[in-house]
Parts: structure tokens; sequence; C-alpha cells
């Protein structure tokens, strides 16, 4: 057999191809935590996808839900009973749900036809103690479940501590990452300007004190960055702003280094976490309105300021969309990282045409390749996710990861690579779908209908005020047309060196925040046809402001930041009209003028076709 191209790559820093789960332990742990919920006399125990900062991805010492279930997806819920137990999902993780647990004990379940709250209300028996940490739920979340619990007849029942971690005999350590200082020249404002102006919306909003629960705001708001998630540069921690005076901020001492230490004292105290809860008593003491993040802020901690005398506020986090709208620095700086990542793609598709047709290539192997052309430019941190390499059927599951056991040969068919990396100037996010060998009609079709979906949010002009909401229609309409649909959002927000999955920012049916401009977010339409291939095409875009002659009110566009071509083995013309004809044009005509001087040879003749008019 012929040298394998991945024997020539260097072994990937970032990612690892071990397999997460094991659906074969899911029976034993379930009985195990019967047992335990037995002992305490509870009913059944709610196990969320979720750490007490309700963040997409966790540190591995807070994945409950992957060790009890053998799912690893961003999202869902665990609800196990004594007879039986759900595992519920969103669609994008339908598939994967099923191949990852042990069906026999689980009942993977889709969120959108049963929610949590209904399978509980159908399920849990009349007079059952429904269990709960009270660390891991937000307090609109825990008001929702008490009322599903009421209405079977039952109760919601904070427990003390969470049995799992009893359980958990190989747990391993909370994360230990350094906090570093994030430049002023890279964030784009100092802290002391940024405490000023969320001041000033406490202020406003007649509170006395914020409680900052979100890492990625306590990542902004200070200008730090750790590294306690997986391939997002966040330190885990706390802070209480008061609406004056000086904030606290609740962070290991042992990893704050003497810089972010430095920065961070210039502002405001350092205090260890475990002094949050004391901090949280004095001010509930002194008859403290406290802001808690509606979205991220655990239902512990409503509790311990309402038990203290003060009133919890669930609200808004004013800190969320200050964060949302880049300042001009950050986009400049966005902008530079999607420069030399959008030449790091082209390398790497490059290879993929050199190597493809030899039919040796894995999954694992593009994986690898793309990751050591991001690694090329010297400033990658990270990649911003773990890449989504899959080929054929595995393309048709939306977050397919990648193991020693699923890999696939990347043989004739479709090959959808999601990816992107993270630079201290920008974070990015690309996904691009390949034709190897030649794709059949339908793939064209679909892949047509796709890029039609992604140029119409592209092209979007939309009134000051509009959401994510009202523009998803747009990507979808195509595939509509045909009977057709995708199970996922249309677009997420994107971070500066943060997550790259940044809200309240989104373009989805349930994106109902105003799109302002400075804002972030992905254009990502896709198509799946499950056991056979996936399509998803996605660039990054910016909100920005639209002058439109004759016109009265403020209106709103889109420039893409993404630079890289689309297929063309998988455009089908017919379906194309002259409109969309031009816009791919002139968008190519823009990718070779922006990358042509950022590559050389090979890439460069490579990118010269890939950029030709249609």
């Amino acid at each position: 057999m012929p040298q394998s191209p991945a024997s020539r790559l260097p072994a990937c820093r970032f990612q690892s191809f071990s397999e997460p789960s094991d659906p074969a332990e899911v029976a034993p742990r379930i009985a195990a935590l019967r047992q335990a919920l037995a002992r305490q006399g509870l009913a059944g125990f709610i196990v969320p996808r979720a750490d007490e900062h309700q963040g997409e991805y966790v540190p591995g010492h807070m994945a409950r839900l992957a060790w009890l279930t053998g799912f690893t997806g961003s999202a869902g819920n665990a609800v196990v009973l004594a007879e039986k137990a759900a595992l519920i999902v969103d669609g994008r993780y339908t598939i994967q749900s099923a191949e990852q647990t042990d069906t026999a004990v689980v009942t993977p379940t889709r969120m959108e036809e049963t929610p949590l709250d209904r399978w509980i209300e159908q399920n849990l028996p009349p007079g059952g103690r429904l269990g709960y940490d009270p660390w891991l739920h937000t307090v609109d979340a825990v008001a929702k479940l008490e009322k599903a619990a009421a209405a079977a007849g039952g109760t919601l029942v904070a427990v003390g501590q969470n049995p799992i971690d009893a359980l958990w005999s190989d747990r391993p350590a909370p994360p230990t990452a350094p906090v570093k200082a994030h430049r002023t020249d890279l964030a784009g404002e100092d802290t002391q300007s940024k405490l000023a102006r969320i001041q000033d919306a406490l202020g406003k909003a007649k509170v006395d004190a914020l409680v900052i629960s979100d890492p990625h705001a306590l990542a902004w708001t200070f200008n730090i960055r750790g590294g306690d998630i997986e391939h997002t540069p966040l330190p885990l921690g706390y802070a209480i702003v008061p609406r004056e005076g000086r904030p606290t901020v609740f962070l290991a001492p042992e990893k704050v280094t003497n810089e972010a230490g430095d920065a961070i004292g210039a502002v405001g105290e350092i205090a260890p976490p475990a002094a949050l809860e004391a901090q949280l008593a004095a001010l509930g003491a002194a008859g403290a309105r406290v802001r808690l993040d509606a979205t991220t802020a655990a239902s512990a901690l409503a509790t311990l300021i309402r038990d203290a005398g003060g009133t919890p506020d669930s609200g808004t986090d004013p800190i969320a969309l200050m964060k949302a709208r880049k300042n001009e620095t950050e986009l400049a700086g966005t902008r530079a990282a999607h420069l030399r990542d959008g030449a790091a793609m082209v390398r790497f598709l490059t290879w993929l045409a050199r190597e493809a047709p030899g039919g040796q290539l894995t999954e694992i192997d593009t994986v690898a390749a793309l990751e050591a052309e991001r690694a090329r430019t010297g400033l990658l941190k990270d990649v911003s996710f773990t890449t989504i390499a899959g080929a054929g059927p595995n393309a048709a599951l939306p977050h397919y990861r990648v193991t020693q056991a699923s890999n696939r040969r990347v043989e004739p068919g479709i090959l959808l690579v999601d990816s992107g990396g993270q630079y201290e100037d920008g974070t990015t996010d690309i996904t691009r779908t390949m034709a190897i060998g030649e794709p059949s009609d339908e793939m064209r079709d679909r892949y047509t209908r796709v890029l039609k979906g992604h140029i119409a949010i592209s092209r979007a002009v939309f009134v000051k005020g509009t959401s994510g909401a009202q523009l998803d229609a747009l990507a979808r309409l195509p595939l509509w047309q045909a009977g057709l649909d995708f199970d996922h959002g249309t677009g997420h927000g994107v971070g500066s060196y943060l997550s790259v999955h940044e809200g309240p920012q989104r373009i989805s049916k349930l994106g109902t925040t105003p799109l302002e401009p400075g804002m972030i977010l992905s254009n990502e339409p896709g198509y799946y046809k499950e056991g056979e291939y996936g399509i998803r095409i996605e660039n990054l875009i910016v909100v920005e402001e639209r002058i439109i002659p004759g016109g009265d009110r403020t209106i709103y566009g889109f420039e893409t930041i993404t630079w890289c071509p689309y297929e063309r083995a998988l455009i089908e013309l017919k379906l194309l009209d002259e409109g969309e004809i031009a816009w791919i044009n002139a968008y190519h005509a823009q990718v070779w003028g922006n990358l042509a001087s950022l590559v050389e040879g090979e890439a460069k003749d490579w990118l010269e076709k890939a950029c030709l008019p249609l």
C-alpha cells in the first residue's frame, strides 16, 4: 500500500482523535446513579450539558452528561428516572446521540418534538421528587422545571452535592491554565473605559451591582484571556461589579500571571473563587439589588443573594451587547486574521486537490493537514473548535468529530470541512464542501441551493431593528422550494479572540436580538442527506451601515470577511440567476485580489483557476 499522506504530516497539536465515549459504560453508570438517587429519596435527576457558567463548551471535570450517557455534543439534557431515561437533544445531534449512547437504557429524544419540561411533565410519577444541581441551571430554567414537575404532581428538589461526582472515580482535575493579559492594542479599549460603560448601564438599570457569571464577559471586561476551555481562550471565574467603586474578580490566584494581576489590580481586586459566596451574602445583607445574567447565572447565585436578604435581579447582562459590537481595532484584527486564514485554506485545498485522487487520504489526514497550514502562519494560538472533516455519510452529521474508530477514507463523493483558528487578533470559522471525483446531479443541485441561500444572506439589506430571525428564511427559501431544509441555525455570533460561538446575535428562528453594526456572524446554510452526504457553506460576515440613495431609514447590510473559493465542480449554473452569478464572480475576484500575494507556486496556480469567472 502506498505511504499514507498522514505519515508525512506533523501530529496535530491542538486536536486528538481518541474515542470520547463508550456506549458499553452507559448501563452500569445509569444503574449506579439510580441506586444513589434511591438512597436520597429522589425519583429522578436532571443532568444538563452545562457547568456553573452555562457555557457551550465545558471543561473535562464538568462533562457529566458525556460521562453518564456517552453523548459528547455541545447541547443536551438527560433525565434519569427509576424505570426510564431520556437524552434530549436538538436536531443537530439526532444521529450522533443514538450512536453514542446505549439506546437500550437511554432513549434519544428530539428537543423540537419533546422539550425537557414537557418530558418531565409526561413522565415524572405523581409525588416524585426530581433532583437537580442548582449550579447547573439558570433561574429561568429552574422556574420552568418547577412548573413541569408540579404539573406532573411532583416536586423539583435542589441537591447540595451532585450525585454523579461521587460515582465518577476517574474524574479529571479542574483546569489550571494561566490567566494572561490581552493587550489594549488588540482589544481596542482599556478596562477602565469598559467598566465606566458597565457602571453607567447599572445606574440606568437601577441595580446596585452586577455578577459577571459568563467567562466570555469576564475576559472581555478585564482584557484577559485564559485556557480553561478547549479551543476557547477563557479563564473560568466570576466578577462582581458594583454600581460605584472597584470590582472584585474571582480567580484562582495561582493561575493569574503577574502581568494579568497587575492589569486587574489597577482597576479592581482579585479574590479566590471560594470568597464569592461570602461577598454575595454581604451584598444580600446590605439589601442590594444584584443583576444576574438570565442566560448564564446559576440559580444557586440567586438563592445566595435572596437568603441573605438581597434581591436577585435576573435580566440582561449589559456586557453581552457591548462585547458583540466590535470596535474598529477588533474588526481590523479579525480582517487580518481572515486573510492569513484564507491563505492557509488555499494551501490546504491545493494539497487536497493533489492528494485526494490517489484514494489514500483519510478524514484525520485532512484535519492534520489543515491544522499544519494554519500553524505555518506562526500566529496560530489554537484551533477555534475541533475540526469537522466528514467524508461521505459522515458529512451528513452537522457536528461530526472524527475519531480513530470513525475515520473514513476520502473517496469519490463529498468531503465537508468546517474549521477555524484562534489568533490573538481574531477568531475564524469557515466551511467548504468539496467534490471528490465526479459529483452526482443531485449533489450539484443541493450544493447550488445551499449556495443560493448563502448568497441571499450575503446580499441582504435590512432596516435597523431587524433581528436574525427575520433574515433566517432567506437562507432556506431555495431549499424549501425543493421540499428540503436543514436543522440548525443559519448563523451564530463570533467573538474577538474569544468563543467561535458568541451571543446574543444570531441568524436563526430563535434570533430575536436586533443586528447592529460591528456584530460578527456566520452565514452557513446546509443540507444533509442521512447516510449519504452533507453540504454546508460558511463565511463570516460583519453588520455594517449602508447608504441607500433616496432612502429615509437606517439600513444595514453585511461585509463578508472570509476569503476562499467555492467548489466550482458542485455549482449548477442553470439554478443561478444573473445576479447570483455576478456576485460569485465578484467574490472570487476579491478572493484572488486579497490572497494572491499571500500564496505562491502550486497554491497560487490553484487559486487562479478556482477564481476564474463562471
